[in-house]
């Protein structure tokens, strides 16, 4: 049996859903992590921020196995103050080079590369309208920081963020932002490249191509897909 509920929301988890309220269907005797992993698929937007925050059941901090009612008050409570942004997400908002600068900027560095991908017209001769990004979300936020992980492996005092927008995007719009930092610029210019190509490799987010006389669903162009293997 499905019940409604109510859900309050603050800060930057309302900006994200565009609104201070949600009204979802859940089953009843749902556990707050059950209403969690509801709101992740439905609002794609929060998917991101959830794992930050607190849930309150009638203005109480909940544990993830608290059942809810119809009649609680519920709502998701996002950090109160300081906390870095994020480095690593999946957004649906108009991508911006500086912010992603600014989280790998600090004193020691001498070299800061961004890479910026864009929405190209032309591929192969086919004139392209618009792109479509779809991502498993959870799963690729979490490759994101395994490809920072394997980079601080091959690669000493790198800071990096990789912010990827799904979602239409029209000519000319970015798709990607990589910023990585280093001492030296040498280090900063190879491993900018390892986290693009990784990404393409290991990040399950998927592009489709449209045309003006169709679309097509397209991979990572780098040959047979093995998410499993290692970039060489």
């Amino acid at each position: 049996m499905q019940v409604p509920v109510t859900i309050l929301l603050f800060a930057g988890l309302a900006e994200r859903a565009g609104t201070s309220q949600l009204s979802i269907e859940i089953t009843e005797h749902a556990s707050v992590q059950d209403l969690l992993e509801k709101l992740r698929a439905e609002y794609p937007a929060l998917a991101e921020l959830l794992p930050s925050c607190f849930v309150s059941v009638n203005q109480e901090y909940a544990d993830p196995t608290t059942q809810i009612k119809s009649q609680d008050e519920i709502a998701i409570l996002p950090p109160v103050s300081g906390g870095e942004e994020t480095r690593f997400a999946i957004v649906h908002d108009v991508l911006q080079v500086e912010p992603l600068m600014k989280l790998v900027s600090h004193r020691n560095c001498g070299a800061i590369l961004t890479f910026v991908g864009t929405v190209r017209e032309m591929t192969q001769g086919q004139r392209t309208v618009s792109l479509s990004y779809e991502a498993y979300i959870p799963m690729a936020v979490q490759k994101l920081q395994q490809i920072e992980t394997e980079i601080h492996e091959r690669w000493k005092d790198i800071r990096i963020a990789i912010h990827h927008r799904i979602g239409e995007l029209d000519i000319e719009e970015i798709a990607v932002v990589i910023a990585v930092s280093s001492p030296h610029r040498n280090d900063a210019f190879e491993a900018g490249r390892y986290a693009i190509e990784r990404l393409k490799q290991i990040v399950p987010i998927w592009k489709k191509e449209i045309w003006e006389d169709g679309s097509e669903w397209k991979g990572h162009q780098l040959g047979p897909w093995n998410p499993t293997s290692e970039l060489s």
